[in-house]
């Protein structure tokens, strides 16, 4: 005899709602409330020209631990191709693997083959989250840095002595305060809003980083619309943290995270201002669409269990004219 659908149906949700839950634990720390809350990153070590400093820039002597999907990992890679670091800073690609839930090395490097083993190597017995991006110092074998809003910060400051373009100072003394001032605006209710929305394990966790990420997305729609970039002409690294944010929104938070009140596209400053810096030189280089789509569609299974990844995405909407050069002179 058949179990009628509606026994059948409350034992598969139950089931499945106690499956969600454990794996959900595992995936993202919640509060009480259900509230995502993200971890601290471990290794805050910094490449100085101070002679003071263990880690002296050198070429060649580091590398980035990245994944194509990750939008922390890619301001790594942006400040590098803006730099003009590429010869001087070498580059590890890791892809999620959907069974294992860990990043996986494309290569083997220093007798690693994934990112947990690589943090081993770092420091024996670590148990903290193994998590890109990560700088790595060659010479001594260890993780200098894995917080990528410091890794930045780094890349832009000292390493001007093998950079291609040593001028261009994406976080300039008069504007640091700006700068700062924008990036903790945006980190927690945009850049970690998103991860908020989709990692929300309660209606009423949900309900609060969705209004929080629209109302600042409509604060961001307002103040672009007499300045280019976020501290007027000038590209900054508050720019691009909200970049790789805004890159991946269409295509991935408005529906994989549920934050679909609104496409950034349906924005016409916020929609302009990241095709604009899409098309700043290097910039493309460093985005993989079809690669952020498979590493969020097809690892995260809590989030989407049939595994199914949308059709490849189009980046057409990115190649439009921005037109944003009437409200501002072009970056350095």
């Amino acid at each position: 005899m058949a179990l009628p659908p509606k026994i059948l149906i409350k034992s598969a949700k139950f089931i499945w709602t106690s499956m969600w839950k454990v794996m959900m634990s595992n995936l993202a720390a919640r509060d009480h409330s259900g509230a995502y809350i993200r971890p601290e990153s471990q290794f805050r070590n910094f490449i100085s020209t101070d002679p003071s400093h263990s880690y002296q820039p050198e070429a060649g002597r580091y590398a980035l631990v990245v994944g194509y999907g990750c939008p922390w990992a890619h301001r790594t890679l942006i400040i590098r191709s803006l730099k003009g670091l590429q010869d001087a800073i070498s580059v590890i690609i890791a892809t999620p693997s959907p069974d294992a839930g860990i990043w996986e090395l494309e290569e083997n490097s220093e007798n690693c083959g994934n990112l947990p083993q690589l943090y081993q190597k770092a420091q024996a017995g670590y148990t903290g989250r193994s998590t890109v991006p990560v700088l790595w110092d060659h010479q001594t074998k260890t993780i200098v840095n894995n917080e990528s809003s410091e890794i930045i910060v780094m890349l832009n400051s000292e390493f001007n002595h093998f950079a291609k373009y040593p001028h261009l100072d994406l976080f300039p003394e008069d504007l640091k305060e700006a700068i700062a001032d924008w990036n903790q605006r945006i980190y927690h209710s945009v850049n970690n809003g998103v991860y908020r929305c989709g990692f929300a394990q309660t209606q009423t966790a949900y309900d609060l980083a969705c209004t929080e990420l629209f109302a600042t997305l409509d604060e961001l729609e307002l103040a672009l619309e007499h300045s280019r970039y976020l501290c007027g002409d000038r590209l900054t690294l508050a720019d691009i943290r909200l970049f790789t944010t805004l890159f991946r929104f269409d295509v991935v938070y408005y529906s994989l995270f549920k934050c679909d009140r609104r496409r950034i596209q349906d924005y016409p400053n916020l929609g302009s201002y990241l095709r604009d810096i899409y098309q700043l030189n290097g910039v493309a280089d460093t985005c993989k669409l079809e690669q952020v789509q498979q590493d969020y569609f097809g690892n995260l299974f809590p989030l989407n269990p049939g595994g199914i990844i949308p059709s490849t995405p189009d980046v057409t909407n990115l190649l439009k004219s921005h037109n944003r050069e009437r409200i501002g002179a072009s970056p350095e």
